[in-house]
């Protein structure tokens, strides 16, 4: 009859163990970059338990992964299931979440949007501290950016199959990308969805709308909708503002631009500087000499600040 001559403790497992974790390198001066820089020295020799490690023993320090932290992961994609392992075996939930989204964000990063989804669809399958909505954040930014929306919206049919209830930024995404394209059709799509969903708008939803408005020539319906944002309560962001200003000087509505600006002044100063600015700059632009100079004047008048080519053309063409 056989028998194992030779057995492992129990004692001796943990002897092992610790002394596998006591041979990992831990960063001197602990700071987010050195945790990254010993990971990607760990994910590039293979060596997957110094990965976990370091994982889990910068999240109790409160260092959370970034976008560097998987930079490891470059055209070699043999390593990805070792990797979600890896991931899927962190000890506290929190940071099994950070690290997926810093490894989505890295495959997103390369264009590996099947492997994103892979990822993402892992996470998932942990629960609510392994995957959400902004798990997606990534994958959806680039599919939708690429102008890919049969794609886009297939991801949204996977967050569905996987109980991620979708958020505002997702909806967003397709918001911003389908007025880039000028196509208003399909935003008012989305914007049913997000009825049906119970979501409300917030500032990135009104700035897709504008930009949306401003790209196709609608600038009544542009500025119509900033004056609904603003009448809701959700605070206009500087871009948005922008494409106003932008779209009227480009339709030689240089008159209505200026009325624009002129409504919204005297509110805040830092908001002045800018519109003014950009109104000025975009003036200058189409060599409305006139409209520019009065711009400026008025920017001195408000005591306004100057970006140093405005401060230039102001003394060598106002002044």
């Amino acid at each position: 009859m056989f028998t194992l001559r030779k057995t492992l403790k129990p004692s001796s497992i943990f002897t092992t163990a610790h002394r596998l974790i006591t041979t990992i390198k831990l960063p001197e001066l602990p700071t987010t970059a050195a945790y990254d820089d010993l990971i990607y020295t760990a994910g590039r020799d293979r060596d997957f338990a110094a990965v976990h490690h370091l994982l889990n023993h910068r999240h109790a320090n409160g260092f959370f992964t970034t976008t560097n932290t998987f930079n490891f992961i470059s055209t070699d994609l043999t390593i990805l299931n070792d990797v979600l392992t890896t991931v899927s075996n962190l000890n506290e939930k929190n940071c099994r979440k950070k690290s997926y989204e810093s490894l989505i964000t890295r495959l997103c990063k390369l264009q590996l949007i099947d492997e994103a989804l892979r990822a993402a669809e892992a996470a998932s399958a942990v629960g609510i501290h392994g995957g959400d909505a902004t798990t997606f954040h990534p994958i959806l930014s680039v599919v939708t950016r690429k102008k890919d929306f049969d794609l886009g919206w297939r991801v949204v049919k996977i967050m569905k199959a996987n109980n991620i209830a979708r958020d505002v930024t997702c909806y967003n995404f397709f918001l911003t990308a389908y007025s880039v394209s000028g196509d208003l059709r399909s935003n008012v799509v989305v914007l049913k969805k997000m009825a049906q969903e119970g979501l409300n708008a917030d500032a990135r939803t009104y700035d897709a709308l504008v930009l949306g408005a401003c790209k196709v020539g609608k600038m009544d319906a542009a500025v119509a909708i900033l004056r609904r944002m603003v009448d809701d309560g959700v605070e206009a962001l500087y871009a948005t503002y922008a494409h106003v200003i932008g779209g009227l000087v480009r339709l030689d509505y240089c008159a209505q631009a200026v009325e624009f600006v002129m409504s919204y002044g005297g509110k805040d100063k830092k908001l002045d500087s800018h519109n003014f600015g950009l109104l000025a700059t975009r003036l200058i632009g189409v060599k409305k000499v006139e409209e520019a100079k009065y711009v400026l004047e008025e920017m001195v008048n408000r005591d306004l600040d100057m970006s140093e080519n405005l401060q230039k053309y102001y003394s060598e063409d106002v002044q």
